[in-house]
């Protein structure tokens, strides 16, 4: 059975992928922080689809958390796909954002992931496949966010910079940028704002967290897809 693993996976666009996955016979595992709660959920959820997979903690902002569980993924015969999804936001001004605000940011939405990869280099096999959930705020400017582009924007980056790691091994790196999508965390933005946003969408509606699983789905499937940053975003004008 083939191995996947999928960070920061117990809801919205992570929970969607697990599932899509495990329809796709994988043994997946996922990650969490903190959130028990979701942790519990998430099991209730993909026990309906499968019993193939595993639910762990592993807080990305703890450095020998994700050490110890690299370890533990590495006594997985092979690893066949990976799925960076795990991200942390900060909304604030420039002046306002403190060293540690912004260190966390990129520690969870860059350097865990490529930790991660580095650690487990040697547990991917050929023709394997590497997918980052970027965002739509890291190929635009988003001023009320800026921690959150950079580090996105880094994801990208670092999708495109990963390949050439792979380069002859038949294994895909690419990222995907979704623009707004059916979360819990966008369930509480006001209706006001949602309305402006739709306003701005060819489709007039948010993505669903499904439709971005589609999408990591369609970057499996076809290997000469490489390299690719994925714009997800309804036809959503930056203008």
């Amino acid at each position: 059975m083939r191995n996947a693993i999928v960070t920061g996976a117990t809801k919205g666009i992570g929970l969607a992928v697990a599932r899509m996955l495990l329809k796709e016979g994988y043994h997946v595992v996922v990650t969490y922080a903190h959130d028990q709660k979701a942790a519990d959920d998430c099991r209730e959820q993909l026990a309906k689809v499968s019993p193939h997979f595993e639910i762990i903690k592993a807080d990305q902002t703890d450095k020998m958390a994700m050490r110890e569980f690299a370890a533990r993924m590495a006594k997985l015969e092979t690893i066949d796909c990976i799925v960076c999804n795990a991200g942390a936001t900060l909304r604030c001004d420039l002046e306002s954002i403190t060293d540690e605000d912004w260190e966390r940011t990129m520690q969870v939405n860059v350097n865990s992931s490529l930790y991660l990869i580095r650690d487990l280099y040697r547990r991917i096999p050929n023709g394997s496949r590497i997918i980052f959930i970027g965002s739509l705020m890291g190929v635009y400017p988003h001023g009320t966010s800026l921690a959150y582009g950079v580090t996105k924007a880094a994801v990208h980056a670092l999708a495109l910079n990963l390949v050439k790691c792979f380069e002859g091994t038949d294994t895909t790196v690419n990222a995907i940028a979704p623009g707004f999508v059916e979360t819990e965390w966008q369930a509480t933005k006001p209706q006001h704002i949602r309305d402006n946003i739709y306003a701005k969408s060819a489709v007039k509606r948010f993505a669903t967290p499904e439709e971005v699983a589609d999408a990591v789905r369609f970057c499996i499937n076809n290997g000469f897809v490489n390299g690719s940053v994925l714009e997800i975003s309804g036809g959503y004008s930056f203008k």
